[in-house]
């Protein structure tokens, strides 16, 4: 069997699987199973990537917090020098405990609520990523009633397909998000009727999972004329915001979207607008950096097909039954016999499921599997379905390992009732 690795930060070693220098069994030793095991290693080495393509540029670097919002993950990007992309206001409180500045975070999101609004304003975030006239008017009543100013990047939607899951596409004119050209134009025609209100950016994000800059190349220079507009018209406007979505693997044939090969499809038309780029990677900076490590509780015959049914399920990582996402499945212990079966967990929905009629290593209970590709988009959409409580998160760092979240317990499920 292929050892089938997609990042260098895990490796087999003597036989058994390893995140940076940490053996996985020590770990489901120490803390137990489910268990999200992430790398920081993995998370410095992505972000100086991005930082080396883009450097001429002076990018503006917001990791996108809402694909792994744990505050070691955060904070240790904020290290490295990066700011923040949130979509609540629950998102801009973590980053700011994480150590990342107020003047360097932009506040995207369709339905910001006038809570939100406020929390932001007080705080003095760099932007607030404007998705209707209806929002842009909530802002400038919120800013005057405080007596602040709002600065804001309207977000464009330019009509472009991301060739991705239709579910992860949000640039097309089907998608909720962001206005189109012509509407984005005549906002920022009538700016002077929000006094407390600096139009600085412009922005976009067309989807998720992008293996080819052409998406990218198409929506700037779409942008392009309307950045031009309004430099005209506004001395504010500062920023073009490129928004993320760049694709990565999640098997070891997959294909992924450098840094170095978007940056050279769109640095010449950032160049061209005379603004200072933002980038909001995510997925690209996280998804490979973590695992969820479950272990075998048995292995059933069930008519023609073989089930492998693990202590993680689909409150734990819902992707492949919410996408039908694929992700990598690695024996903890090299195994060499191979079956066809299914790696199922025991939440009670038929589509509590990692993997289906996929070749697998021929493991037996008490056995450890290895879920690859999930530090995003993992622990932040699990939930308590079927009462079941969340896992808890280790962060590694060469040959030492600390626990970033702890285990819930029955208690934490039942605090909050009353």
């Amino acid at each position: 069997m292929s050892r089938g690795i997609i990042a260098p930060e895990f490796e087999y070693q003597d036989g058994t699987l390893a995140v940076e220098r940490v053996s996985l069994l020590e770990l489901a030793e120490e803390y137990g199973t489910p268990l999200y095991v992430y790398s920081r290693g993995h998370l410095v080495r992505r972000y100086t990537e991005l930082a080396d393509a883009f450097r001429e540029a002076d990018p503006l670097i917001c990791f996108s917090v809402k694909v792994n919002t744990n505050r070691a993950l955060i904070s240790t990007l904020a290290e490295q020098g990066a700011a923040a992309d949130v979509v609540s206001g629950g998102e801009l409180t973590r980053a700011l405990q994480a150590g990342i500045p107020a003047r360097r975070i932009v506040f995207a999101g369709v339905g910001k609520t006038a809570a939100e609004i406020d929390l932001a304003l007080k705080e003095g975030i760099l932007f607030f990523t404007v998705e209707s006239e209806g929002e842009l008017e909530l802002v400038s009543r919120r800013a005057r009633a405080l007596g602040l100013r709002a600065r804001i990047a309207p977000r464009v939607n330019p009509d472009v397909d991301p060739q991705t899951h239709r579910f992860i596409s949000t640039g097309k004119l089907e998608n909720k998000f962001g206005m189109d050209v012509e509407r984005v134009r005549r906002l920022g025609a009538q700016m002077e009727q929000y006094p407390a209100v600096d139009l600085v950016g412009l922005h976009m994000h067309i989807g998720s999972q992008i293996t080819t800059p052409d998406p990218y190349v198409l929506a700037l220079q779409r942008m392009l004329p309307l950045a031009a507009e309004l430099r005209g018209r506004l001395s504010s406007l500062e920023y073009l915001d490129v928004g993320g979505g760049m694709g990565i693997r999640y098997s070891p044939t997959d294909d992924e979207l450098s840094a170095a090969r978007l940056a050279r499809a769109i640095l010449p038309l950032v160049r061209e607008s005379g603004l200072r780029l933002v980038i909001e990677p995510g997925r690209y900076i996280a998804g490979n950096c973590g695992l969820l490590l479950t272990r075998v509780l048995y292995v059933k015959e069930n008519g023609a097909r073989t089930f492998v049914i693990v202590d993680a399920g689909m409150t734990d990582l819902i992707r492949p039954p919410l996408y039908g996402a694929y992700h990598h499945i690695l024996p903890v212990r090299e195994v060499g016999e191979i079956i066809i079966g299914d790696v199922v967990g025991p939440v009670c929905e038929t589509p509590d499921f990692f993997a289906a009629q996929r070749s697998l290593p021929a493991v037996r209970p008490g056995d450890l599997l290895a879920v690859m590709s999930a530090g995003a988009y993992g622990f932040v959409m699990s939930s308590n379905y079927n009462s079941r409580c969340r896992p808890a998160e280790v962060m590694v760092q060469g040959s030492s390992h600390r626990l970033v979240r702890r285990r819930e317990s029955i208690a934490d499920l039942t605090r909050l009732e009353l």
